[in-house]
């Protein structure tokens, strides 16, 4: 059965807005990126320990840890960002989150990143060694600016970086001038996890799901219904913000969001939860 989550940081920064209003849906997970206006890896001992005591007496869990890890640019010291990333890891085992959602480095300023390839492939990899032995998997998402924003790139990653899956996020294609359609048949066989957002070609104004031209419905009819895809569908609507670490939502928006999302899944005849 498909299982619904979000960023719920989308829809404030508060605890209990967050975990109300995605169970007044019916979603029991939440991708976490931060509470409280503070990011998942700068969270206290004590704050750890709380969120988490109240997701469990809510009946909330983590489907992914919705890190920033990959969002520097790749000539920044590499002992600085190993450091954050054991953070993560630490991070993602307290709250016993299956994945972590990672990116692939921005250029040097004033640089390409494509001439950084073989460095990025490295830190991948060393990244996936670092993760063994840990109940957690690392997801490489597709995103603007960074070595992994388009189809070739991704599959690339897919491909020599062993140990790594990919999350396919629509929207994100849209907003770099490729159609997710066309990506999706490359792609598919390594995708594990999505990010359910839409975007209009040309402007990248990002609007709910089935509304722009991510081609979300057809994606996820082939993904759900021809190759029995069962993962988590996380709802990342941007509706209101989208910043370089955040996006926002609200409460309205985000509903709304969950909303397009059921609507296509209803269509589709798909049984989720």
């Amino acid at each position: 059965m498909i299982r619904l989550s979000g960023f719920a940081d989308e829809i404030g920064p508060d605890l209990k807005l967050q975990i109300d209003t995605l169970r007044s849906e019916g979603i029991r997970f939440i991708e976490l990126r931060g509470v409280g206006g503070k990011n998942v890896l700068d969270f206290t001992d004590a704050e750890r320990k709380e969120i988490k005591q109240r997701l469990d007496d809510a009946g909330m869990a983590i489907s992914a840890i919705g890190s920033p890890i990959g969002k520097v640019e790749i000539d920044k010291p590499w002992a600085d960002h190993v450091a954050r990333f054991k953070i993560t890891l630490d991070t993602a085992e307290f709250f016993g989150s299956p994945y972590i959602r990672l990116f692939s480095y921005y250029p040097p300023k004033g640089g390409r990143i494509g001439d950084h390839r073989d460095e990025v492939i490295r830190r991948l990899n060393e990244q996936v060694r670092m993760a063994q032995g840990r109940r957690t998997r690392l997801l490489h998402e597709n995103e603007k600016d960074i070595y992994g924003e388009k189809t070739a790139e991704c599959l690339d990653i897919a491909r020599n970086v062993k140990g790594m899956d990919l999350i396919f996020d629509p929207a994100n294609f849209v907003q770099v001038g490729v159609k997710p359609a066309e990506a999706w048949p490359v792609l598919k066989d390594h995708v594990v996890y999505f990010h359910i957002k839409d975007a209009l070609l040309g402007s990248g104004k990002v609007v709910p799901a089935g509304e722009g031209d991510g081609a979300v419905e057809a994606i996820l009819r082939d993904a759900i219904k021809v190759r029995r895809y069962d993962g988590f569908l996380s709802l990342e609507p941007h509706l209101a913000a989208a910043e370089q670490f955040y996006g926002f939502s609200g409460p309205d928006l985000f509903t709304k969001a969950i909303h397009s999302l059921k609507a296509i899944l209803d269509r589709l005849e798909v049984k989720y939860a």
